[in-house]
């Protein structure tokens, strides 16, 4: 643990850390244990939100008119909570390809507007073998201005292995 620890302030800056605590050693590959995080940062657009009210047929108002926004009380159109709660899966299934989710709770706690930059967290909070896969519980959290919680909860995954695929590894190869 505290050669991980000198490892990652030797080698990473504030920004590189953010994407996985505990994982930025050199090796491209780390076993996830309790406590551990992942992180992905993303701004969502206004074709994000549109893109995401044709496929989900949610077209409120409040996610693609700003007066109707405004009407009620936020600053402008308001990204679907589903849309930004989709960085949790996003996590999960770049760093452990093959995951299967089995539950999540959402709690909505404060709206996320276009452009906000917002990064969706998982942290594993316990861990157990279930035949020839994990059974994964973790808690949930996306944030926005690096500081206010805008959703909270906890999800449940069945995953193939406990080794992550580091994100950096994976693009270095050129995913898309």
């Amino acid at each position: 643990m505290l050669a991980r620890m000198l490892i990652r302030s030797l080698h990473c800056s504030k920004l590189q850390c953010l994407s996985l605590r505990g994982f930025t050693s050199v090796t491209p590959q780390q076993v996830l244990t309790p406590g551990d995080v992942l992180r992905k940062a993303r701004a969502f657009t206004e074709e994000d939100v549109l893109h995401y009210s044709k496929v989900s047929f949610d077209y409120n108002p409040l996610h693609i008119e700003s007066a109707a926004a405004k009407d009620v009380g936020f600053q402008g159109p308001v990204v679907h909570g589903m849309l930004v709660a989709s960085l949790f899966p996003h996590i999960l299934s770049t760093h452990f390809p093959g995951a299967v989710y089995v539950s999540q709770n959402l709690n909505f706690k404060l709206p996320v507007y276009i452009g906000d930059q917002i990064i969706g967290e998982v942290q594993a909070t316990n861990l157990r073998k279930s035949r020839n896969r994990y059974l994964a519980k973790f808690k949930t959290r996306c944030f926005k201005n690096g500081e206010l919680v805008v959703i909270d909860g906890e999800l449940v995954a069945l995953l193939p292995t406990l080794t992550v695929e580091l994100e950096q590894h994976k693009e270095n190869q050129g995913n898309v």
